[in-house]
């Protein structure tokens, strides 16, 4: 199941050159992921009081293919590529009228509040899937 977020990019998302500054791609993505979670029936403020856990990037694989401008309304795709017990591997897009801007493999994982690796719940894992 694909998951689609709009946004449109502000003055302040861009760059001397007019250009989103490249950091501004994995805000972006973020973003996406945090309401794609939420549309999933997730409460990650609930999850780390009630169970301590937290979901945390372990690695991003990002290719910035063209330039999105100043005022450019902006899409941010996201699909789930594999779950595991222990992680999950998200695809995102950013695409502009159908036009793919960035593209990135985001690595998931499951955190204790102290930072110690744990398994993704087991309701989480189905949500997901």
């Amino acid at each position: 199941m694909r998951h689609r977020f709009d946004l449109r990019v502000y003055y302040e998302d861009t760059d001397l050159a007019g250009i989103v500054y490249y950091a501004n791609y994995l805000k972006f993505i973020e973003r996406a992921r945090s309401e794609w979670v939420r549309t999933l029936g997730i409460d990650q403020a609930g999850m780390k009081a009630d169970h301590g856990l937290v979901f945390a990037v372990r690695r991003v694989e990002a290719d910035y293919l063209a330039p999105a401008r100043f005022d450019d309304q902006l899409q941010v795709e996201t699909e789930v590529a594999a779950i595991s017990g222990a992680r999950m591997v998200l695809t995102q897009e950013v695409l502009r009228g159908g036009e793919r801007l960035f593209s990135a493999q985001v690595t998931l994982v499951m955190l204790t509040e102290t930072g110690h690796p744990a398994r993704l719940p087991a309701e989480i894992r189905q949500l997901m899937h």
